[in-house]
Parts: C-alpha cells; sequence; structure tokens
C-alpha cells in the first residue's frame, strides 16, 4: 500500500534537498532553510524533514557502505537519485525508532516511482526489505573492517584522515565518544542580553509558549532550549533584542577576553557578531568595541545584531585584518577568533567533515598564524589578545600558539582563573580545550595571551 502524501511530501522534499546539495554543493543549512521557506509543510513534516537531511548527511559514509554491502552494482553504476533514495530508507530503518519499517519502505519505493525510477523501485524494496531481514535474525546487517582507524571511521560516518587525527592526539576510546556526541542532534543555547532583561524574566517567557529552558551552570547569561522550538525570530524577546543565538562554549571565549568598561577592543574576526555583542554587553556598552571583517556583507550581519541587541559602542571596521597598521598599539585587548575547520561543530555543521581536507587546514593554519601575527601588534603594553577556534585540530591550535610564543618573547599565557564560570574546563594545559562529550557544548580552542612590554 502507497504511504499517504503527508508522509511522502516530506520525504520528496528531503530527496530534493539532498539532490541540491549534490549537483550545486550548496551547505546542507543554507539548502535546508530556503527550502522551508517555500514549502507548506505542517510543524511534523517539517521536523521529520530536517531530521533526514540533517541526519543522512552525517551518516552519509556509513549508510554508502550499507548501500554498497547489500547491493549488486556498485556506486558509479547507481543513478544519483537511487542513492539517495536508499539513503533516506535505510536512514529511517537504521537511526529513526518512531518510523514503522513498512512505512520505510513503502515511502522510499513510492519515491523511486514518483521520481522516474520506476523500473529500480524493485532494487529499492529489495535491498531495504534484505536490511530488515538480517536485523530480524540478529545480524548486523553493516560489515566493517579489521583496520580500527578505518572500523571508527565507516562506524560512525567520518573520513579517515579526522579519526586519524583524533586518535593520535586522544586515542581511540575517546575518538569513539566524540564521534557519538557529534552524531546527535545539537541542542540550541542563547545568551540573553543582561543589559534589557534578566534570567527569570526571560525563562518564563519562553516557558509560556511551550519551550522547555534550562539554565547552563556556571554560565551567567546561557539558557539551553529544548522541544520543538520553532522560528527564532517568532519568539518572545529576540526582535526586542533581549537574547541572541550563541553556544555556551563560544559564549566563555569573551569570557576570557574580560573586556572592562571604558577599554578599546579589538574584534579581529567579527562576523556574524555573536562574540562581539557580547564583548558589548559585557562592558555595559561603555567604551568602543572595532569589529573587524574583509567582506562588507558579513560586517552588515554585525550592524544588524547590534542595532537589534541596542548596542552602540561597536564600530565596523572593513578589511583584512592581517593589514591593519592602524590599529598598532591602540588596544587594551584584542580577540582573534580566526577562520578555522569548524571540526568542532560538527554536530550543527554536517556537511564539514566531508568538505574538509589536511590540505585546506594546512593553508588556514598559516592565515591564522599570519592573523595572529599582526593582531599582536595592536595591543598595548600590558594588554591582553585572546586566540580562539571552534575546531579540534592541534596544526590551528596549539601548534599555532607554541610557534607565536618561540617567535615572540615579550609576550606570555595568562591561565585563566581556577574557579567561577572556568573551574569545569582547568586541566594540567594553560590553554582551554573543550571536549564535546566532556562539557556537552560545541569543541572550541582558546587561550589567554599576554603583552609584556
Amino acid at each position: 500500500m502507497l504511504p499517504d502524501s503527508k508522509a511522502t511530501n516530506s520525504r520528496q522534499l528531503a530527496l530534493k534537498i539532498l539532490r541540491e546539495i549534490d549537483r550545486k554543493e550548496s551547505y546542507t543549512d543554507v539548502a535546508l532553510d530556503r527550502a522551508l521557506q517555500k514549502s507548506t509543510l505542517k510543524p511534523s513534516d517539517r521536523s521529520l524533514c530536517t531530521e533526514l537531511v540533517y541526519g543522512i548527511v552525517r551518516h552519509q559514509r556509513t549508510l554508502d557502505q550499507l548501500i554498497d554491502q547489500l547491493a549488486k552494482k556498485t556506486a558509479q553504476q547507481q543513478p544519483p537519485d537511487l542513492r539517495r533514495i536508499l539513503h533516506l530508507g535505510l536512514y529511517q530503518l537504521r537511526y529513526l525508532n518512531n518510523i514503522p519499517p513498512s512505512a520505510a519502505v513503502n515511502t522510499s519505493v513510492a519515491l523511486a516511482k514518483e521520481n522516474k525510477l520506476q523500473r529500480l523501485s524493485g532494487v529499492v524494496n529489495g535491498i531495504l526489505r534484505q536490511y530488515i531481514r538480517k536485523g530480524e535474525t540478529g545480524d548486523e546487517p553493516l560489515t566493517l573492517p579489521d583496520d580500527p582507524l578505518k572500523k571508527i571511521a565507516i562506524a560512525y560516518s567520518f573520513p579517515d584522515w579526522m579519526i586519524e587525527t583524533w586518535v593520535k592526539q586522544w586515542g581511540e576510546d575517546t575518538t569513539q565518544k566524540l564521534c557519538h556526541w557529534f552524531n546527535q542532534t545539537p541542542t540550541l543555547d542563547i545568551r540573553l542580553n543582561p543589559l534589557k532583561t534578566g534570567r527569570e524574566t526571560l525563562e518564563s517567557q519562553l516557558t509560556k509558549v511551550g519551550i522547555t529552558v534550562n539554565p547552563i551552570p556556571n554560565f551567567p547569561h546561557a539558557l539551553r532550549l529544548q522541544g520543538k522550538i520553532g522560528a527564532i525570530q517568532t519568539l518572545p524577546g529576540f526582535k526586542e533584542g533581549n537574547w541572541t543565538v550563541q553556544d555556551s562554549s563560544a559564549q566563555l571565549v569573551s569570557y576570557l577576553l574580560d573586556p572592562q568598561p571604558g577599554e578599546t577592543i579589538i574584534d579581529a574576526c567579527a562576523a556574524p557578531g555573536g562574540k562581539t555583542t557580547q564583548i558589548g554587553e559585557l562592558m555595559g556598552d561603555q567604551g568602543i568595541i572595532f569589529a573587524c571583517d574583509r567582506t562588507l556583507s558579513r560586517l552588515r550581519k554585525v550592524q544588524q545584531n547590534a542595532q537589534r541587541l541596542e548596542l552602540t559602542s561597536i564600530k565596523i571596521v572593513e578589511g583584512d585584518s592581517r593589514h591593519l597598521p592602524q590599529f598598532i598599539d591602540s588596544a587594551d585587548r584584542v580577540l582573534v577568533d580566526v577562520p578555522c575547520s569548524g571540526l568542532g561543530t560538527l554536530h550543527r555543521h554536517p556537511d564539514i567533515r566531508w568538505r574538509q581536507n589536511p590540505e585546506q587546514i594546512q593553508r588556514l593554519s598559516i592565515l591564522q598564524q599570519e592573523i595572529l601575527n599582526e593582531a599582536a601588534r595592536w595591543v598595548k603594553p600590558q594588554g591582553i589578545l585572546v586566540y580562539a577556534t571552534c575546531t579540534l585540530n592541534p596544526l590551528e591550535n596549539e601548534q599555532i600558539i607554541e610557534e607565536f610564543l618561540t617567535s615572540h618573547p615579550y609576550w606570555k599565557i595568562e591561565p585563566p582563573a581556577t574557579e567561577g564560570i572556568f573551574a569545569p574546563f582547568i586541566t594540567a594545559s594553560p590553554w582551554i580545550q573543550i571536549l564535546p562529550h566532556q562539557h556537552d557544548m560545541d569543541g572550541f580552542f582558546m587561550v589567554k595571551l599576554k603583552r609584556n612590554s
């Protein structure tokens, strides 16, 4: 029996989005948002479509391995839409507990027929039912290689080089825990604007519209939202500038910078402005913050965020932060939140795992070093610089700092306070490395540096 139209539409839209990701190399979040804005799907169907798209991109390598083992023809011989339809069916069977197996099979067969693959609908039916039969007999349908690194990479759906990097740094057990965390649906953290509202007031407003709100321990302005949230812009207090979306680990960076009222602060890589606006809030909007970026369109986002939050201390500066000599010796504090590979945010941006590679990261590390070297010239004697990334890669983190300190002997690391907000993150290392599976937040690296002369 064919599925009803509502069940088909969410999967049909998911297939359309996956097709755009493949053929136009669109980013997952961009393609999904664009499609959902034009759709008339009900909230439950929108949620299913979102789950399918993000889940399939996350688990793509595992699903491909299953198809290659269950199908008679190789990937190169299969039409692209057929493979994506099989992804949709297998993802529901393997990862979703609320979809009956019969519905996963029937909707996938229907998709094949509706997308000019009528003659291959039997192949879809056969492969999915073969997967179900293997599970019913107690066999694991997925066969993994003996090589321990490839086993982790295929089981959790990551590229080999990424697993190799993490295993070398933290070992197999930690790497598997990290991979498992990255494959979960992300939560949503927000940062309240203390210049406009209080935690209890905001919690009450959000709870009244049916959202579960939980404070994050030690973070004075952070709340975690759970449940069906819907469009961010329609939630209480957003348009009024009472809060903004920002993961709690990103919030920690500005606390490490510790900006003070009346100071001159430079944010070297400011767009889209999450940390820039937080700095303004922590300063009580007193002082001046130069928000730098080389792309004017991205700086407009900083302006929009500052205007919504009603912050007047932020001044935008268009330009490459490797070449801004006008700032030499002018800043009390500088934030260098550099462009990075983003490997700490793979749960939010699953396609990063397929887009990044060691060669790109090598180029990024050179850019990061150049930005840090220039930004260090902006800091006054005895001033502070914070270097931060949202990645988990020593080439972009520890090695950058070690090289910087070797070539800049008048700088030293200023360890964070061992109490308060930083207490859960203190280790033997002089920097802060947030591992998502340990701290339940985005992966981040940050270090506070002080200029001694």
